[in-house]
């Protein structure tokens, strides 16, 4: 969430003075935020993932391949791979939707982002 919100207060700044700095450190606080959130290893995806619970992960994958398809940001190729592996496994959480609420906004927000807002 933090870095949602650097990168929206980086294009409140672009938005505010018109500099295009401010644009190009929103893009790539966008673009590195949503790679933190492919569910591997120590990144914050994977920690996401590990309470979420099978039908959960699957609405995850869902709504990465719908932003996917509106944003074209090819790093939710790797951040969707990942998460359908994650949905296969046995492994599940026991389910949390607010956690499920915040990594789907969090992948809605940053893909736009890290496509250079439209």
């Amino acid at each position: 969430m933090w870095g949602l919100g650097a990168a929206l207060a980086a294009l409140g700044v672009y938005a505010a003075t018109g500099a295009q700095i401010w644009f190009a450190i929103a893009h790539l606080t966008g673009f590195l935020n949503l790679f933190n959130l492919i569910p591997v290893w120590q990144l914050d995806g994977s920690r996401g993932f590990h309470a979420l619970s099978r039908t959960e992960r699957w609405i995850v994958v869902a709504s990465i391949g719908v932003m996917l398809w509106l944003t074209s940001q090819r790093l939710l190729f790797i951040v969707g791979g990942v998460a359908v592996w994650r949905a296969l496994q046995r492994d599940v959480g026991p389910g949390d939707r607010r956690v499920l609420a915040t990594y789907v906004l969090l992948v809605v927000a940053l893909s736009w982002i890290a496509k250079g807002v439209g």
